[in-house]
């Protein structure tokens, strides 16, 4: 036997580190179970702001004046069928004068129409263009293919699974104002 162990088995078992650490901050001191949903969060993270860093550049290769904000205003437009400029706010948890601002620059571009709207003549419903339905159209037959392209070698039940996974994640996120718990 070495010197380090001992013929006599432990009488006192070992005590809990005093210090306590959330589970799943990433930090290497959480308990074996919670390192592997821990590593799983922090590649998940990882991996999601990948695919914004993405489409934040490749917005303005669709539009050289378009933005990610503005392009996703865009997009809602065209999928809501229009809306006002407080929806658009209350949506994206922007200020009314940011969204104001962005809606301007859509319609300089030509990709948005205001008209009146018939509930509320005061305010005005905001709608894509034209213009603005044949570039969405257009981009949204590019990204199709190279989504296509990219997910051609998966099997169908990995597809299935992973666009189940992501309806799960974004509908997690029910209402614009839902925050993370504890950060308001």
């Amino acid at each position: 036997m070495s010197s380090r162990q001992s013929s006599t088995p432990e009488t006192t078992p070992p005590q809990p580190d005093p210090s306590p650490v959330a589970p799943g901050t990433g930090d290497g001191n959480e308990p074996a179970a919670h390192q592997p949903r821990a590593e799983s969060i922090d590649a998940i993270q990882r991996e999601l702001t990948a695919f914004a860093r993405r489409s934040r550049s490749q917005a303005s290769q669709i539009h050289p004046g378009l933005t990610l904000v503005t392009y996703a205003i865009l997009d809602l437009l065209r999928e809501r069928g229009g809306c006002r400029g407080t929806d658009l706010a209350a949506h994206f948890m922007l200020d009314k004068s940011t969204v104001s601002r962005q809606v301007t620059a859509l319609e300089r571009l030509g990709l948005v129409e205001r008209s009146t709207d018939p509930e509320d003549q005061r305010g005005q419903i905001i709608r894509t263009s034209t213009q603005g339905s044949a570039l969405l159209q257009s981009v949204s037959e590019q990204r199709r293919l190279a989504f296509l392209s990219r997910l051609a070698d998966w099997p169908d039940e990995d597809l299935e699974r992973f666009a189940s996974y992501l309806t799960t994640y974004n509908s997690s996120y029910s209402s614009p104002t839902d925050t993370p718990t504890g950060q308001r």
